[in-house]
């Protein structure tokens, strides 16, 4: 798949469950799979109770007969291992692949993501079967990929879980002084005397509720614990593929913003990233966007694979609306636009029964390809055979980052205090928001990505700062580099320990600034500033912080701490520091990005065309590039007409159409253009 030199056009297909039907149907769905353009299916996802009926006994010949079938008609597989699901008899066998909740209740056999990953029982069990499929398979040539399980997540606090997190602890920690020193606890009595006295931080322990815990540092291990976990899954079964085929591509599919797993983490052991695009009803494009640049960031920018999204609606939400004709298009090529080099579904053929029944397919329950939704992949499909292998292995290439951190984002929310309503990956997205809005590319990174390649990193509420991140950005900025942070940084070290003598701790200096304070604001509550002329509220957090070198941009204007600076820029070596000490309204961070923005020479994916303009029509504008060209993306994101004075020279691989600078290009509701130009 990503990086399979045996694939050479941007894959097209899904998820494929042809256990649930009958052989009338398969062939039924050759017919429509080579009509609608398919070239690869998902297979296994949920088939470890098909393959392995009891303990003993393997049966691949179902899935050999679908396997032949699919390579009869000349399609590529990814192969999944069928582990995301453990069998009936092995839960009534071995109870001890059961999970236990956060509540302390043990599971029954049932659903989906049920199964302990520190179960020795289910590991077992899981690396056997995934031995026996590689084995089996190793010689098939059309596997484009393998599959590991599928969506991991969730979370376990079962007796197999606490032994193996005090052992974990042991290998971090090394001594419970340690340890105890970490974790502080002296507050309360908590110290610790033997590894054994250390038990899951869950109700029955340590949580106020789910995401307020009375001792942080317990919390944050145990969360760092079960994404090591699951990614130690992940990694028995990976390697067992690779063992029986040294080639093997293998991925998981993740689920972008997703809390419980640290995918940065887990993108070093894939040798391609893959993710699940479901987007809710109210979510707005530049929502989505991020997702896919989190995607992309978490591999430095290698593209990546769209494992699944839905052809026509969801069924999980509370209200599942149809995508209105032209969105499931747009929405496709908004993934390309930003990394992806697949375009896949769940799921092929609409289940006749069970939890998924109402979850749109490329074939629906009439059976037939004369629906809406299948001429309008079917569209896709063909789109994506002209383009060929044009787009493949293409990147973009952003001079702004905006930096997201998995133990930033667990250690700030499971806090006590000093505001429980902040949203770590909302804060984010008001900061990206701004530089997507004048279509700026921008990528996701963490504190650990290399720094050099931009002009500008945006760290909103980097409450974390790990060994080593305070002097990647004191260089980066003594070299000329823009960075940005903002209220609640640097505040605590990587195990959640405050850094004593004065806020921001190590980035204090960096910002020329000493918070003293910070005041936390009810939901009603606000106070404001004026930025270049223009009021602006100030909410949920306010740091009263005193100027140590940087130059104060806007002040509070009410409370006690009116004339306290709010808005501050301070100049480090050839760079600059902003730091931002409140959250406020989108209009502030567009007017704050746009400016800064400008003072590090960030030009917009439309390069020669006025933000504003760009903006005012609903166009989203990305960039993807080789050595050779460069393929400008423009998406109307909108249910109405649009027109774009061309600013560039170029063929629109779509159509063909030759288009010249200065140019009026024409959009039909949610249309998109795909623009190759020579570098």
């Amino acid at each position: 798949m990503i990086g399979n030199p045996g694939v050479h056009k941007i894959l097209f297909g899904g998820d494929y469950n042809p256990e649930q039907w009958t052989p009338d149907i398969w062939e039924e769905d050759m017919r429509y799979f080579k009509k609608a353009g398919i070239d690869i299916v998902t297979l296994n996802v949920f088939n470890w109770a098909m393959l392995q009926p009891d303990e003993e006994t393997y049966d691949f010949s179902a899935l050999d007969d679908t396997v032949a079938r699919v390579a009869e008609n000349g399609m590529q597989i990814c192969m999944a291992n069928s582990t995301a699901a453990h069998p009936a008899w092995m839960a009534r066998k071995y109870p001890d692949v059961l999970r236990t909740e956060f509540n302390g209740m043990r599971r029954k056999f049932g659903g989906r993501h049920n199964s302990c990953p520190n179960s020795p029982s289910f590991r077992r069990f899981a690396l056997r079967l995934t031995e026996e499929l590689a084995e089996h398979y190793k010689d098939q040539k059309n596997i484009a990929a393998w599959h590991v399980s599928n969506e991991y997540g969730g979370a376990c606090y079962c007796e197999n879980c606490e032994k193996a997190f005090r052992v974990w602890l042991k290998r971090k920690y090394k001594t419970l002084d340690k340890l105890n020193h970490e974790w502080n606890t002296h507050f309360w009595g908590k110290t610790y005397y033997s590894w054994d006295d250390i038990v899951v931080p869950n109700l029955l322990s340590e949580h106020f509720e789910e995401k307020r815990s009375q001792n942080q540092g317990l919390t944050l291990d145990y969360m760092r614990f079960n994404s090591d976990s699951m990614l130690e899954n992940f990694k028995a079964e990976r390697d067992a593929i690779k063992a029986r085929i040294p080639g093997a591509l293998v991925t998981t599919n993740m689920m972008g913003f997703y809390k419980q797993l640290d995918y940065k983490k887990w993108a070093g052991e894939m040798d391609f990233v893959s993710w699940d695009n479901y987007p809710n009803n109210e979510d707005p494009g530049a929502m989505v966007a991020m997702r896919h640049e989190l995607t992309r960031g978490l591999k430095q920018g290698m593209p990546f694979a769209l494992m699944e999204q839905t052809p026509s609606v969801s069924n999980w939400l509370t209200d599942n609306s149809l995508k209105r004709p032209g969105v499931l298009r747009m929405q496709s090529y908004q993934a390309v636009a930003h990394g992806a080099d697949t375009v896949m579904f769940f799921q092929m053929r609409r289940s006749p029964a069970s939890c998924e029944k109402f979850h749109g397919a490329v074939i629906d329950h009439s059976g037939t390809d004369n629906t809406r939704v299948f001429r309008e992949c079917a569209a896709i499909g063909k789109e994506l055979q002209i383009i060929g292998d044009k787009l493949l292995g293409t990147r973009t290439h952003a001079k702004a980052a905006v930096m997201f951190d998995w133990d930033n984002w667990w250690a700030l929310e499971c806090s006590a205090g000093p505001n429980n309503r902040l949203d770590y990956v909302k804060e984010v997205f008001r900061y990206y928001q701004a530089l997507f809005e004048k279509n700026i590319p921008a990528d996701i990174i963490g504190p650990d990505d290399d720094y050099s390649k931009y002009s500008l990193i945006v760290a909103p509420v980097l409450y974390m700062i790990k060994p080593g991140a305070d002097d990647k950005f004191r260089k980066f900025t003594e070299e000329g580099g823009t960075a940005l942070f903002t209220f609640l940084s640097g505040l605590v070290n990587e195990n959640d320990y405050i850094t004593l003598g004065g806020y921001p701790g190590k980035l204090r200096e960096l910002c020329g600034v000493w918070v003293e304070e910070f005041d936390s604001l009810g939901p009603d509550a606000v106070n404001h500033f004026t930025y270049q002329g223009v009021r602006y509220p100030a909410g949920m957090i306010c740091d009263l912080m005193h100027p140590e070198g940087a130059a104060a941009l806007a002040c509070y204007e009410e409370d006690f701490y009116a004339g306290m600076p709010v808005v501050c820029r301070n100049s480090f070596g050839k760079g600059r520091v902003y730091y931002i000490g409140t959250s406020s309204n989108q209009e502030f961070y567009d007017a704050l990005l746009g400016d800064i923005s400008k003072e590090c020479g960030l030009v917009s994916a439309l390069e020669g065309q006025e933000e504003a303009s760009v903006k005012e029509i609903g166009l989203e504008a990305a960039r993807r590039e080789n050595e050779d060209y460069a393929y400008t993306f423009l998406l109307n994101r909108e249910g109405t007409e649009k027109e774009l004075v061309m600013p560039l020279d170029g063929v629109d691989i779509l159509s063909g159409e030759v288009c010249r600078k200065g140019d009026r290009l024409k959009f039909a509701p949610y249309d998109v253009h795909i623009i190759e130009s020579k570098k």
